[in-house]
């Protein structure tokens, strides 16, 4: 069956059914954000305007407004255009908002004011109203207004700074991490602040900085002995260039012994017991403290076999171990993405690959219901929702405020 199933066969509307979640968000941390509450049964409406979403088209894809990004990341949604800056397009934004449980946005303070959208404005209303904002850097400051990209934040939390330290090129790390940091705490803090509502009945402002959450996930180990200050930063068993994955003889592997039992396992499986005695290998911290020659050992005992002869080793000796494919190998072999990725079918492009949701819950399950929509998509059927009679969404669409499809 394909992975992405209709209204009428959904066997549950997931945790969050009953929940109406308003999307002005743009590129990949709101809309990350967003399709993860989708995946969790939520109703997203995702405003557009113009264009539309940059994440329509960036990256490549199988059609001008469905990226291959784009038909990931804005499942489960409805899509809505409108003009936020005519009058008639913010009487229809604030029409949807008045339905809406949940507001998320990734617009900049100032810019959310011009359209008087900020908490400020909407709060008064809508008590109950759950209003999360995320941008770069944290309101109230002198940076609130600053534009902020993956990039920009991973430059601004020390992450290129930790790959020079590691290997000698500052460099970023090969995926739009920052984004997908904030994305995922968007998640947690809309989750938390609609569990306090349940409990207390009033809405609250949540905001998510970019910086804060990527600056939390690099301190969670790299703070380790500058938690005393003087101390320099970095988790010594990271940062290491013998850390791998390892050559083998014929390819490559990621092996993991962790424990002083792997480690005496492994050194007596390959006959080289002389190394227990070294005093690095003492406890886990003096192997933390000797990362570097620890690593360099590993690799160099690696080397001597076949990547199916360690794979067999690891297996026997319970060695945590893996073979390191990429991610093209990963795509095409269901052994390898262990049933992440299934064919579902689009109503405009047809088959495509889909990224099944990563949450597992036995009694309400994540599921995709919905395909990513096109442009402009639902606003007719969501402006009648709200109270829009034909004429009305006529009358919005002549003047430039709305567009229909």
């Amino acid at each position: 069956m394909s992975v992405v199933e209709s209204a009428e066969t959904s066997s549950s509307r997931g945790v969050l059914d009953g929940i109406r979640v308003l999307d002005l968000t743009s590129v990949i941390m709101g809309p990350y954000a967003t399709q993860q509450l989708g995946d969790l049964g939520a109703d997203v409406i995702k405003v557009e305007s113009g264009r539309g979403d940059i994440n329509r088209f960036m990256g490549g894809g199988p059609h001008g407004e469905l990226s291959g990004i784009a038909l990931n990341i804005n499942r489960n949604k409805r899509a809505v255009s409108l003009d936020l800056k005519s009058p008639g397009g913010r009487e229809a934004f604030s029409r949807i908002l008045d339905s809406c449980d949940v507001f998320v946005t990734n617009l900049r303070p100032q810019p959310l004011k011009r359209l008087g959208l900020d908490y400020e404005t909407v709060a008064p209303s809508r008590p109950d109203l759950v209003f999360c904002q995320a941008q770069g850097f944290r309101t109230g400051t002198d940076e609130e207004d600053r534009p902020a990209y993956d990039d920009i934040v991973q430059a601004a939390t020390g992450m290129p700074h930790l790959n020079d330290r590691t290997v000698g090129t500052t460099a970023f790390f090969p995926s739009i991490i920052a984004d997908k940091i904030a994305g995922q705490t968007i998640v947690s803090a809309v989750l938390a602040a609609l569990l306090h509502r349940e409990r207390t009945g009033s809405g609250q402002r949540v905001e998510v900085p970019m910086f804060d959450a990527v600056l939390s996930f690099n301190l969670t180990e790299h703070l380790s002995r500058a938690a005393v200050v003087g101390e320099p930063s970095g988790y010594s068993r990271i940062m290491t260039t013998t850390r791998g994955p390892h050559r083998t003889a014929d390819g490559y592997i990621a092996m993991m012994p962790y424990s002083d039992d792997h480690w005496r396992r492994l050194f007596a499986a390959v006959g080289r017991e002389e190394l227990l005695e070294e005093p690095w290998f003492a406890d886990h911290n003096t192997r933390l403290l000797e990362a570097e020659r620890v690593y360099s050992e590993l690799a160099a005992i690696v080397r001597e076999r076949s990547t199916g002869d360690w794979l067999e080793l690891c297996a026997t000796e319970g060695i945590p171990a893996n073979p390191v494919p990429d991610l093209d190998e990963i795509l095409a072999d269901p052994a390898l993405h262990r049933g992440m990725i299934s064919e579902a079918e689009h109503p405009v492009i047809g088959p495509y690959r889909s990224i099944g949701p990563a949450m597992i819950l036995d009694d309400s399950p994540a599921t995709v219901r919905r395909p990513a929509p096109m442009r402009s998509e639902h606003t007719a059927e969501i402006l009648s929702e709200v109270g829009y009679d034909d004429d009305a969404i006529t009358s919005l669409v002549d003047s430039g405020a709305a567009e229909v499809r």
